[in-house]
């Protein structure tokens, strides 16, 4: 009876031990829409480039590229501000959230 419960107790923490397996498949990405790749392209470019060129750059906008698995993220020029040069980009792998590249241009 006690190497029952032994086996169940054992069998319940490896389980839960590694989190991350439970959570491998989610059905519309870890970034499913626009909304949330301009918001994680916000809180990664802000640290890189401050918070004052990356607000300046605002509206972002996103698009999913053909085969669906990556997020572009893009800056734009405002014509209030006089600007010149280029803008942040991100891209995003829908999937799992990972930050697959970040640039500025000039």
């Amino acid at each position: 009876m006690m190497g029952s419960f032994l086996l169940c107790l054992l069998s319940g923490v490896s389980i839960m031990s590694n989190p991350a397996e439970q959570l491998t498949h989610v059905p519309d990405g870890f970034v499913p829409n626009e909304k949330t790749a301009v918001r994680i392209t916000e809180a990664v470019l802000g640290p890189i480039y401050g918070e004052e060129k990356i607000n300046s750059e605002k509206p972002f906008s996103a698009k999913l590229n053909e085969q669906g698995d990556v997020w572009t993220v893009n800056g734009h020029l405002s014509d209030q501000y006089n600007h010149r040069g280029g803008v942040a980009t991100v891209e995003i792998a829908k999937n799992d959230g990972r930050i697959l590249q970040v640039w500025h241009g000039k």
